[in-house]
């Protein structure tokens, strides 16, 4: 009997996954006996047991296609272990995942259709619909931050910062709002008292730091916290410490498309759930920093005090990927005082979120 098209496509791409998970496998097998390689082989074993099971069903189950993007730091740990551990092929998803350079292109990919899902500072959400008039919605918490003030070592207080740049993503959302905020907290201004220097993503502005020490301030997030204080720049403190609760990180997409793909986001966000289940488990530490190593290239002792950090929820991630709304609020309030004009208040969270995917996506785990 001819296999449907649908099902051929998703029969060639297992295959094709398969193939590849079996050829690691060989390549390992001829190599020295390392703990990091003995965990690639249970990862790549693991995957292709889901895979064979997903091969038996082809034909009656499809598999749903998303597109992810997020930021390349510690933050994308839950899609990779998702993707390692088989939980996105579990519910019968391939996610494919992307890293950005800057929330701009970020943002200016989600409204093009370039990806369907987006991970990163919920302020960007806000943004796309406030400033850029597009509809998209938010759907799950993730962090508070992880957020940081870093300066060079000579600073000794944020009154050292006058007449200094700060370096930041994009000037006009997130933590670039937070940073100001710092700011004006100490009596220093935009533009009369320091100076703001959009380099992107905190790779960049961890880049920046290091190789110029002009770029005297800027908000950083884990891994590079760890390796900021490592190579001698001090911390001012904690952004959740310094400006109270704040809900940072977390997942949005258009809200079109997440009305018509309700099912496949529901699971996406029930494996993405479980990641971070996985993630927080410590007995899963070494496989984990495993993961921090082969994805963002970190020194072993780097990437495992990332993972201390990770998992305690005021530094890391919330558990379940919970949404905080007292956080959303001031976060809201926040960009009120800062980017709207005077007199506005700040929209309620009901504008810009929707948690039944996410509600639905919990009664799916089962608990």
């Amino acid at each position: 009997m001819p296999v449907p098209g649908r099902s051929l496509t998703i029969a060639r791409s297992i295959v094709a996954a398969m193939s590849k998970c079996v050829a690691e496998l060989r390549t390992l097998a001829r190599l020295p006996r390392k703990p990091g390689r003995i965990g690639t082989a249970v990862q790549c074993a693991a995957l292709l047991s889901v895979l064979a099971a997903a091969a038996n069903g082809a034909g009656a189950a499809e598999v749903a296609t998303i597109r992810v993007n997020t930021f390349p730091n510690a933050k994308a740990l839950p899609i990779h272990v998702g993707l390692a551990k088989g939980l996105f092929a579990k519910y019968g998803l391939a996610v494919e995942v992307t890293s950005t350079e800057s929330s701009q292109s970020q943002r200016d990919g989600l409204a093009a259709g370039r990806f369907q899902i987006a991970h990163a500072a919920l302020d960007n959400a806000v943004a796309m619909i406030e400033v850029g008039k597009r509809d998209v919605v938010i759907v799950s918490g993730g962090d508070s931050g992880m957020n940081e003030f870093f300066v060079q070592p000579e600073i000794t207080s944020f009154a050292d910062l006058r007449g200094k740049t700060i370096v930041v993503d994009a000037p006009d959302t997130a933590y670039a709002l937070q940073a100001r905020k710092l700011m004006s907290q100490h009596g220093l201004h935009e533009g009369a008292d320091y100076t703001v220097k959009p380099v992107g993503a905190v790779a960049f502005r961890y880049k920046a730091m290091i190789e110029d020490k002009s770029n005297a301030a800027g908000i950083l997030n884990l891994p590079f916290t760890v390796e900021a204080a490592e190579r001698g720049l001090k911390s001012l403190g904690g952004l959740v410490d310094l400006l109270g609760p704040y809900q940072a990180a977390g997942a949005f997409a258009m809200r079109a498309w997440a009305r018509d793909n309700a099912e496949a986001l529901t699971h996406y966000l029930a494996a993405y759930v479980q990641a971070v289940r996985w993630i927080r488990d410590r007995n899963n530490r070494t496989e984990a920093a495993d993961l921090l190593v082969k994805t963002l290239k970190l020194d072993r002792k780097i990437a495992e005090r990332t993972y201390d950090l990770l998992v305690i929820p005021a530094s890391g991630f919330t558990p379940d990927a919970r949404f905080d709304v007292e956080g959303f609020r001031n976060m809201l309030a926040l960009r009120a005082e800062i980017e709207r004009k005077p007199g506005t208040e700040a929209a309620p969270p009901e504008r810009y979120v929707d948690l039944h995917y996410y509600d639905d996506a919990i009664k799916l785990i089962g608990r």
